[in-house]
C-alpha cells in the first residue's frame, strides 16, 4: 500500500468521524425542529407573536395577540393589553404615536382616562385637520424585558413617535429578583435566551408539565414576601439589565425613523408608606432591642402631636439601623409637621428607596431613563418626577396626583399629557402654531369634558380601588387607615341624575362619534339601565371582530 492509499484512508476516517460529530450535533435540532412544526400542526401551545392580523369591522388590520405574555408568566397568570386594533393601511394624515409601558402608562385602575386619553382629545381638539392614532400597548405587571418585544412589534407598523413610561416593574416584573411569575435569571444573555424557549410550542408544553395547575393573579398581593433590599447585589443587574434594555427599546424605535420620548416615573412619596422594610445586616439582638424601644417611645410622641421629640428620638434610632424604610418614613412625616419641608423630602425618598417591596421606580432607576435619554439623539425627556414635584404641596408627590403609589388620578394623567404635548406638536410634520406658552392647550376641565368624566365615573373607580386597598400589601402600610379613609371618601355616590350623565357622555360623543372607548364607557352605563341601547353601542366600541370578552375591557 503506497502513501498516497493510506492517505486516501486517513483521510476517509476524517471524513467518517466530522460526519458523525456533525450527525450528533444537528440531530437534537434537527428533532427539536420536527417536533416544534408537529406540535404547531397539533395546536399545541400559541402563537406569542405581540400582534396577529385581524379585521378591524371588515378592514384588515393588526390586532394585539392574547397571547403575547405566554413567555413571562405561567399558566393562568398571563397579562393581556387592552384590545387594540392598528390598520394595515396607515390613512394619509395620520401621525401614529405608541405608548409603551407597565400599568401606570396603561392608566390603571381605568384605563380609558389615562395620560394617553388626555393627550389625545387635546391634540384632537388643537389639530382637527390630523388625524391621531395612539395605541397603548402598555400591559400590567410587566417591565423593560417584556417591553423590548412589543416595542419590536411597533416598530413594523410605520409609527411616527414612541413615548416611554416604564420602571416601577423591574423588581418585581418578569425576570426581576423579587419576581414571583418567572424565576429570577439576573444576566441579560440567559433572560433573552429563556424568553426565545419559552415563546416556543415545546418551551409551552414544557412550561405546562412543570406547572400542571394554573395560579391565580392575586395583584400585588402575591409579591408580599418577595422582599429585596436596595443594597442587594441583585439590584446591580436590575440596573443594568434596564439601562441595556432601555437603549435597546430606544435603538428599535430610532430605526423605524420614529422620534422618542423617554418619561421618567413619578411615585407617591408622601401619602404611601413603604411596603417593605427591613433592619440592616448584622444587627445585634441588643442593638435590635434598643433601637425598637427608642422606636416606640418616639411613636407616642408622634402620635400625641410631639413631632420634635419624636424625630430626636427617631434620630437617634437611626445611628444604630438607618436601613429601616418605615424609620425613614415616620422622620419625614415629622419633619414635615415641623415644617421642614427639604428634609422631609430626603427623608421621604429614602423610605421610598429603601422599601423592599419595590413597586415603585426608584431615584437610580430615574437616573438611568435621564441619562439614557442624554446620551441618544433623537430622544426627548419628559421628567415627570420632577415636573409633579413641582406642581405638588411644598414639591413632595402625593395624593393629590395619584391614586394609590403609582398610579395617576385625573390630575396627574393630564399633567403628563399637558408636558407631552408640546413635544408632539413640534414632531408633528405639519407647520403648527407656537406650542411652548401652553395656552392653547385644553384645560383639564376641558378635556375631561370631551373624556366625559363625570362625577359618577369618579366614585365607580375610588370603588375599584377600595377593592384593592383592602388587601395586603397596602393592608400592611403605616398609614393604611388614612388612605383607606380618603378613598372610601372619594367612593360616596355622587347623587348626579342619570339624564345628566348620560347627555355629557351623548355630547362628548356627538363632538367625537368615532371615539371607540367613550361609547365603550357609555355602554357600560346604559347596561345598568338600558341593555337594548348599551348592545348598538358595544357593537360600535368593539375595535375588531371576534373581540376578546368585555371583561379585558374593564378591570371589574
Amino acid at each position: 500500500m503506497g502513501p498516497s492509499s493510506e492517505t486516501a484512508q486517513t483521510s476517509g476516517r476524517w471524513h467518517y468521524w466530522l460526519c458523525l460529530v456533525a450527525l450528533a450535533t444537528l440531530l437534537p435540532f434537527l428533532l427539536l425542529g420536527f417536533s416544534e412544526v408537529a406540535l404547531r400542526i397539533c395546536r399545541v401551545g400559541s402563537p406569542t407573536d405581540v400582534t396577529i392580523p385581524c379585521n378591524d369591522q371588515g378592514r384588515p388590520a393588526f390586532c394585539n395577540n392574547e397571547d403575547f405574555t405566554v413567555p413571562f408568566f405561567p399558566p393562568g397568570m398571563v397579562r393581556t393589553p387592552r384590545p387594540y386594533a392598528i390598520p394595515v393601511e396607515k390613512p394619509k394624515g395620520t401621525f401614529r404615536i405608541f405608548i409603551i409601558g407597565e400599568s401606570a402608562a396603561l392608566g390603571d385602575p381605568d384605563p380609558t382616562y389615562a395620560f394617553g386619553r388626555y393627550l389625545e382629545v387635546m391634540l384632537r381638539e388643537r389639530f382637527p385637520g390630523i388625524k391621531f392614532e395612539i395605541v397603548n400597548t402598555a400591559i400590567t405587571a410587566t417591565n423593560s424585558h417584556v417591553l423590548l418585544p412589543i416595542a419590536e412589534d411597533s416598530a413594523r407598523h410605520q409609527p411616527d413617535l414612541f413615548i416611554v413610561y416604564a420602571g416601577n416593574n423591574e423588581v418585581v416584573g418578569p425576570f426581576g429578583p423579587g419576581s414571583v411569575p418567572t424565576s429570577a435569571a439576573l444576566f441579560l444573555p440567559v433572560i433573552r435566551a429563556n424568553i426565545f424557549v419559552r415563546s416556543t410550542r415545546m418551551g409551552q408544553l414544557v412550561a405546562r408539565i412543570i406547572h400542571p395547575k394554573k395560579q391565580v393573579w392575586y395583584g400585588t398581593e402575591i409579591f408580599h414576601n418577595q422582599a429585596i433590599r436596595n443594597d442587594s447585589s441583585e439590584m446591580d443587574h436590575v440596573y443594568r439589565n434596564f439601562a441595556h434594555n432601555l437603549q435597546d427599546i430606544i435603538s428599535v424605535a430610532r430605526g423605524s425613523g420614529a422620534r422618542v420620548v423617554l418619561c421618567t416615573v413619578a411615585t407617591n412619596l408622601k401619602d404611601s408608606a413603604p411596603f417593605g422594610s427591613s433592619h440592616r445586616e448584622g444587627l445585634s439582638q441588643d442593638s435590635l432591642r434598643s433601637w425598637s424601644a427608642l422606636v416606640d417611645g418616639a411613636t407616642r410622641w408622634e402620635s400625641t402631636g410631639g413631632y420634635a421629640e419624636a424625630l430626636k428620638l427617631y434620630r437617634s434610632a437611626a445611628q444604630i439601623d438607618d436601613q429601616y424604610a418605615e424609620l425613614q418614613f415616620r422622620m419625614a412625616r415629622c419633619l414635615w409637621n415641623l415644617q421642614d419641608y427639604g428634609g422631609a423630602k430626603q427623608h421621604f425618598i429614602l423610605a421610598r428607596d429603601l422599601d423592599t417591596l419595590r413597586f415603585r421606580t426608584d431615584s437610580k432607576e430615574n437616573d438611568i431613563i435621564r441619562s439614557v435619554a442624554a446620551s441618544r439623539q433623537g430622544v426627548e425627556l419628559v421628567d415627570v418626577a420632577e415636573i409633579f414635584a413641582q406642581e405638588s404641596q411644598h414639591g413632595i408627590t402625593g395624593s393629590e396626583l395619584f391614586y394609590e403609589h403609582v398610579h395617576m388620578n385625573p390630575q396627574g394623567n393630564y399633567l403628563i399629557a399637558r408636558s407631552l404635548f408640546p413635544l408632539v406638536a413640534r414632531a408633528l410634520p405639519y407647520q403648527t402654531p407656537n406650542v411652548d406658552s401652553g395656552d392653547h392647550i385644553p384645560s383639564e376641565t376641558e378635556c375631561e369634558q370631551m373624556l366625559a368624566l363625570t362625577g359618577y365615573d369618579r366614585s365607580r373607580i375610588a370603588k375599584l380601588l377600595l377593592r384593592r386597598l383592602e388587601r395586603p400589601p397596602f393592608t400592611t402600610q403605616l398609614n393604611y387607615a388614612e388612605e383607606l379613609r380618603r378613598t372610601t371618601a372619594m367612593a360616596e355616590d355622587t347623587g348626579e341624575n342619570w339624564d345628566d350623565i348620560s347627555a355629557r357622555y351623548l355630547w362628548a360623543i356627538a363632538k367625537h362619534p368615532d371615539d371607540r372607548l367613550l361609547r365603550l364607557n357609555y355602554a357600560f352605563l346604559l347596561n345598568q339601565i338600558d341593555p337594548y341601547a348599551a348592545t348598538e353601542q358595544f357593537r360600535k366600541a368593539l375595535p375588531y371582530d371576534n373581540a376578546p370578552v368585555l371583561s379585558n375591557w374593564r378591570t371589574f
